[in-house]
C-alpha cells in the first residue's frame, strides 16, 4: 500500500503560516552572542521544534497510518505543542522579549484565569524590575501554561469527537437492522395506527408493507435535518483542528430516524390514546417528521456541551448578552 501526500487542511494552513512566522522571528535576533549560552540554547529548541511541526504537516502515511492518524488526532496536538514550544522559545531567545509584554498578555489572557498566579505575575511584570534571566523564567512560564491549557482542550475535542462517530456508528447499525428487519419481515415491527373510532392508518396505505419503516425513518430524518439547519445557522465560527458541526448534524439525523420510528410505534400503541388522533396517511408522515425534528430535545444538551467544548480549544470572543 503506497503512501499520499497530507491533504491541505484548515488546521496545516494555519500551523504554516505561524511556522513561518517562528522562523522569521528567528531570523531576525540576528547572530547570537557566543557569550550569551541561555540565548543559543533556546534558539536550538526553536530549530528542533520547528523541524518537528515541519515534518507533521507534511508527513507522507499510508492510507491505513492517515486513518489511524486521524483517529488518534496524535499529528494535529504533536504540531500544535511543538509549534507551541518553538513560539516560546522564540520569545525566550531574544533580550527585546519585554517589548511584547501587551501582544503577551493578550495571549495568556485568553486560557488562564484572572486569577491564576502566573497570569498576575506577567501582568504585574514591569521592564528592568527583576534581572533579565528572572523576567525571561515569568513569561516561559506563563506562556507554557496557556499554551497548556489550550492543548488539552485540543485533547478533550478529539475525545468528543471520536465518541460522536462511535454514537452515529451504533444508532446507523440500529436503524439499518430496523429496515432490514421491516422490509424482510413486514408487521414485525408495526407502523399503523388505528383505534376504535379512527380508521387503521399505515405509512404507505391501508395495509402493512416492507417499506413502512423504511419510510418513516426517512421522513423522521429529514424533519431532523430541519433542526440541523438551525444549527448551521446559529453556529459560530470555530478555529479549532476538530469541527464538529457535520458529526452533530450526523447524530441528530440518525437520531431523528430512530425516534420517529418508536413515536409512531407508540402512536399505535394507544400511549397518546386521547391526546393525539391519526385519522390520515398524511397525518401519519406528518408526525413522522414531526418526531424525527423532536430529537432537537435531546440533541440541544450535546450542543450545549459542545459548544463550551470547542470555545476552550481556541476560546472566542463573548458575544453581546453573554456573561
Amino acid at each position: 500500500m503506497g503512501t499520499r501526500r497530507p491533504r491541505v487542511t484548515d488546521w496545516r494552513l494555519v500551523v504554516q503560516s505561524r511556522l513561518d512566522r517562528v522562523r522569521a522571528d528567528l531570523a531576525a535576533l540576528g547572530p547570537p552572542d557566543p557569550l550569551d549560552l541561555e540565548s543559543q540554547q533556546w534558539r536550538e529548541v526553536a530549530r528542533q521544534e520547528a523541524a518537528v511541526v515541519d515534518d507533521m504537516i507534511n508527513r507522507e502515511e499510508s492510507r491505513l497510518k492517515t486513518v489511524a492518524s486521524w483517529w488518534s488526532g496524535w499529528h494535529i496536538e504533536r504540531a500544535w505543542r511543538s509549534l507551541h514550544e518553538a513560539e516560546i522559545a522564540v520569545v525566550a531567545a531574544g533580550d527585546g522579549f519585554l517589548g511584547r509584554l501587551p501582544g503577551l498578555k493578550a495571549r495568556v489572557a485568553e486560557n488562564l484565569d484572572e486569577d491564576d498566579p502566573r497570569r498576575v505575575a506577567l501582568e504585574e511584570l514591569r521592564p528592568g524590575e527583576f534581572p533579565l534571566s528572572i523576567e525571561r523564567e515569568i513569561v516561559v512560564d506563563a506562556l507554557r501554561a496557556s499554551f497548556d491549557k489550550s492543548d488539552f482542550a485540543h485533547a478533550g475535542s478529539r475525545a468528543l469527537r471520536n465518541k460522536l462517530i462511535a454514537a452515529s456508528v451504533v444508532l446507523f447499525v440500529v436503524n439499518t437492522l430496523l429496515g432490514v428487519i421491516g422490509w424482510t419481515q413486514p408487521g414485525w415491527i408495526p407502523m399503523c395506527v388505528g383505534s376504535e373510532r379512527l380508521p387503521t392508518v399505515c405509512p404507505s396505505g391501508k395495509a402493512a408493507a416492507g417499506a413502512d419503516v423504511w419510510l418513516i425513518q426517512v421522513l423522521g430524518a429529514f424533519g431532523a435535518i430541519l433542526s440541523a439547519v438551525v444549527l448551521l445557522l446559529r453556529r459560530r465560527p470555530s478555529l479549532s483542528p476538530y469541527v464538529m458541526i457535520g458529526y452533530q448534524a450526523t447524530i441528530k439525523i440518525l437520531l431523528g430516524a430512530a425516534l420517529a420510528v418508536i413515536g409512531i410505534l407508540a402512536l399505535g400503541a394507544g400511549v397518546t390514546t386521547g391526546l393525539i388522533g391519526v385519522a390520515s396517511q398524511a397525518a401519519l408522515l406528518l408526525w413522522a417528521v414531526i418526531l424525527g425534528y423532536s430529537q432537537q430535545i435531546a440533541t440541544r444538551l450535546l450542543d450545549s456541551y459542545t459548544d463550551r467544548v470547542m470555545d476552550q480549544a481556541r476560546p472566542l470572543p463573548r458575544l453581546e448578552g453573554q456573561r
